[in-house]
């Protein structure tokens, strides 16, 4: 490939569902990839991405609802995470963005991994190829317990909007883009989004920063409501907004495993993830075996969700089914390998889409 980065180009989209911005680039002739976000972050994320793979595949990277400058339109929770891959499916449907009926490649990372995984259940034979970028579990995020994602309680305590930092929710909604709190947007990127230290030329730690502020806040958005439970650690899920979308309440997409039409599946992540692994400092099963969190029952009652014993559970049942999956672990790497490690990263997708087709 060559060093001159793909243009890229900003577009506004109006679907039947709600008004999309998209960051776009490459030739509209060429087979489409599209790229799904995680949270508390936006398509701005995947600038430099594009940039590369512009060159040879037409790469789509949508700021889902809420997030970045997209329509702010509430989060139905008890859906999972079908609002996000409906609105997915609108947007390459309905926009001509891509040919009628050409499959497309998806490449999701940490939430985004959940809804190309819905969104290739609900629309078998619509998806050419799956990149799993740092997926969250299948069986959503936080409250459950083994590789088959056994809640932890009934209620699903200790998942959805009531887990969030209040704090940084507060100053997320202030437009903080300061560094001098640990849980400052800014602080929360170069600490905990990628393996300390998680250094990033200036620019583009401003522009990270920036995509974090632009997300709504609030009930229906970030991060949702919250009920109390008398389970530990005192919260349970609500039914609004992205956290309580998450929830295992409502997010099971380990279906994944049975589809008919069985596209490739290139899974990347890093071993020293802090946001997605078998010891996530996000998670409040981990965050009690260390003491952080008070009135941990213990590991019989409430232990760390085995993030990625669940994917891999999950993939192997994939496989067992007849598809294909590659797991692909970058050393040293953490949540982010798309900016901690891109030309490894960009590299490895190069070559997996190569293969798809």
């Amino acid at each position: 490939m060559s060093a001159q980065p793909a243009v890229i180009r900003a577009i506004d989209v109006r679907t039947s569902r709600l008004r999309t911005h998209v960051l776009e680039s490459g030739p509209r002739d060429a087979p489409a990839l599209v790229l799904v976000h995680g949270n508390v972050s936006s398509a701005q994320f995947f600038a430099t991405t594009i940039g590369v793979l512009g060159e040879r595949w037409h790469c789509l990277a949508a700021d889902l609802r809420g997030f970045g400058r997209s329509e702010a339109v509430p989060v139905d929770a008890r859906r999972g995470v079908r609002d996000f891959s409906d609105d997915l499916h609108a947007l390459l449907t309905e926009s001509g963005l891509v040919p009628g009926g050409q499959p497309v490649h998806l490449l999701g990372w940490s939430l985004g991994g959940g809804v190309v995984l819905q969104y290739a259940i609900d629309h078998p034979g619509a998806v050419a190829s799956i990149v799993l970028e740092s997926p969250m579990s299948p069986y959503g995020f936080g409250g459950t317990r083994g590789a088959g994602g056994t809640p932890c309680w009934p209620d699903f305590a200790g998942s959805g909007g009531g887990t969030a930092n209040p704090e940084m929710v507060r100053r997320i909604a202030a437009g903080d883009r300061g560094s001098g709190d640990p849980v400052s947007p800014r602080q929360v990127l170069t600490t905990l989004y990628g393996q300390p230290p998680f250094e990033l030329p200036p620019d583009v730690e401003d522009e990270l920063v920036d995509g974090m502020l632009q997300m709504a806040t609030g009930d229906d958005f970030y991060p949702g409501d919250a009920v109390a439970s008398p389970n530990w650690p005192g919260t349970a899920p609500g039914a609004r907004g992205v956290n309580n979308a998450i929830s295992p309440r409502y997010c099971d997409v380990s279906g994944f495993a049975q589809v008919a039409d069985r596209p490739g599946v290139l899974w990347i992540r890093g071993d020293a993830d802090q946001i997605v692994s078998d010891a996530s400092l996000v998670d409040l099963g981990q965050l009690g075996l260390l003491g952080a969190v008070p009135g941990w029952p213990g590991a019989d009652a409430y232990p760390p969700q085995p993030m990625v014993g669940q994917m891999r559970a999950v993939l192997d049942q994939y496989r067992a089914a007849g598809g294909r999956y590659a797991e692909h672990v970058l050393p040293g790497c953490g949540h982010s390998p798309h900016l901690e490690r891109p030309a490894e990263f960009h590299e490895l997708v190069t070559a997996f889409l190569a293969a798809a087709g």
